[in-house]
């Protein structure tokens, strides 16, 4: 999935008179924070009655689901954080490719996102499971407890404008085909009583709206593409269709993809994206209280904690913003950065408890290249360069990523603000192809995933770092996943 910096280091080396400004953001962030725990706490009573309903399933409904009937489980109440109390969908068809791999049997268990990339997803191709066959087995896991289940959707008209290698097959257009044809035969299946016990989590268009920031107008990583979906208006009214019909589906949880701190952590991005998607959120119907949330590094490898080096830290008399690897942005790491966006967001007009989802599913970044400590303070290039965790040769590489390793695993409530760190990103499942492979999906050859490509402004020229042989998109890398095994941090 694609990942670029868009920024262009001329504009930002004044950025540092603007520090000042941190303090003030702190206090903003600090009242905001009471108004949330006062809001949760306000809905503790509501939390109680949802799982007093769920725990109805036991003697009402789940008997009758577990024999395979059609009747409908009782419905659960909306709750301020969809993963807490309950257990998470584990797809069993990643599962068995997982455990299939040398020591893969130690994660198959854990749960991921189901993609939904193409129309034919929902109700299955070649073979794999469509919605409904995901939604029933869900059911069967659940066995009377809450249970959340993590989609991805993902068809937009003119999807990931800045990348070819996860394109879609809707042209940039056909936005009455991805409302009828897509949004409108998922919104039905959701909508089915039968599922209604369900916590259902939808992450909503990955690589989308902040392409229209940073990819577009006279910037140096402006492409055509981009151009004409900021002109058409396809991203806007396709979010928030799909925001509107989901979230009327009572057990539905929308979260909205924010980018990550590598592609959006800079000033002239950070305010921009946020108010983009809000426009996006109250567009075709919507409204802020159908977003729930929004999640950050979706498919991406930035490191969620880097502990080696702070922006704060100077070396020789330069500040850390001025290495080369952060680059003047405001944020060195995911949890940061998602912290800091969702107090953005409610800036921006969204709901003041809001949540933040983080994929942490590619970015442990273990094994033996992890530094132990930080680096020389010869340089402030050395000192951030090899004390980073994130070992990519640009945080602007998004395909395919060498030496990249599992990451936390899924868990509820971790940080402050944050709903959960999960894997909706199946580890295994490549980013593109290696070299161009004839598809029926819509699927181009992108040259960020060839390892010899040598890069573009979006990565400020740097190597790919993508590793060989990898398959289309969403397809099983073998090679991948050992990797991805080998380096896992926490190691498995």
């Amino acid at each position: 999935m694609r990942r670029s910096v868009e920024h262009l280091s001329s504009e930002r080396g004044h950025e540092h008179e603007r520090e000042h400004r941190h303090g003030q953001r702190r206090a903003v962030q600090n009242r905001t924070r009471s108004v949330r725990n006062r809001t949760r706490a306000a809905r503790r009573r509501t939390r109680a009655v949802a799982l007093a309903a769920c725990a109805l399933l036991t003697a009402a409904g789940t008997a009758d689901v577990l024999r395979g009937t059609a009747h409908a489980a009782p419905a659960a109440a909306r709750v301020d954080n969809p993963y807490a109390g309950a257990g998470v969908y584990v797809n069993p068809e990643w599962a068995a490719k997982a455990a299939a791999e040398p020591g893969g049997a130690k994660v198959a268990g854990q749960p991921t996102g189901v993609w939904l990339d193409r129309i034919a997803a929902i109700n299955g191709t070649g073979g794999s499971m469509g919605l409904r066959g995901h939604l029933d087995t869900a059911l069967r896991q659940a066995a009377g407890r809450p249970l959340v289940v993590q989609l991805v959707i993902y068809n937009l008209p003119g999807r990931d404008c800045s990348a070819l290698a996860s394109n879609g097959e809707l042209g940039p257009t056909e936005i009455d085909a991805y409302k009828t044809r897509y949004i409108d035969p998922l919104a039905a299946v959701l909508a089915d009583p039968k599922y209604a016990s369900l916590r259902i989590v939808t992450t909503v268009e990955i690589d989308s709206l902040p392409n229209l920031v940073t990819n577009t107008g006279g910037r140096a990583t402006a492409t055509p593409q981009c151009d004409a979906m900021l002109a058409n208006g396809n991203y806007v009214k396709g979010v928030g269709y799909a925001l509107n019909k989901l979230g009327a589906v009572p057990n539905v949880y929308n979260y909205v993809d924010a980018g990550h701190h590598g592609w959006i952590g800079w000033d002239d991005n950070f305010g921009a994206s946020a108010r983009l998607l809000h426009q996006a959120a109250t567009a075709e119907g919507s409204t802020v209280d159908k977003v729930h949330g929004f999640i950050t590094n979706t498919a991406n490898y930035s490191a969620l904690k880097e502990e080696n080096f702070a922006l704060g830290d100077s070396v020789a008399g330069r500040s850390v913003r001025e290495s080369k690897w952060v680059d003047w942005n405001r944020y060195t790491d995911e949890l940061s950065f998602a912290q800091a966006f969702r107090q953005e967001a409610v800036r921006a007009g969204f709901r003041p408890d809001v949540g933040m989802l983080i994929d942490t599913s590619r970015n442990g970044w273990g094994g033996s290249a992890r530094p132990s400590g930080p680096g020389p303070r010869t340089s402030v290039d050395a000192y951030v360069d090899a004390g980073r965790y994130d070992r990519r040769l640009h945080v602007g590489n998004w395909c395919n990523q060498a030496g990249a390793g599992l990451g936390e695993r899924p868990r509820t409530a971790p940080a402050a603000g944050v709903d959960a760190y999960v894997w909706m990103k199946p580890p295994g499942e490549s980013d593109g192809s290696s070299s161009a492979v004839p598809n029926d999906e819509g699927k181009g050859f992108d040259r960020m995933c060839d390892p010899s490509y040598e890069g573009n402004p979006r990565n400020n020229y740097h190597r790919s770092g993508a590793l060989p042989g990898a398959p289309l998109s969403g397809h099983w890398f073998p090679a991948q996943f050992r990797e991805l095994l080998k380096n896992a941090h926490p190691a498995v």
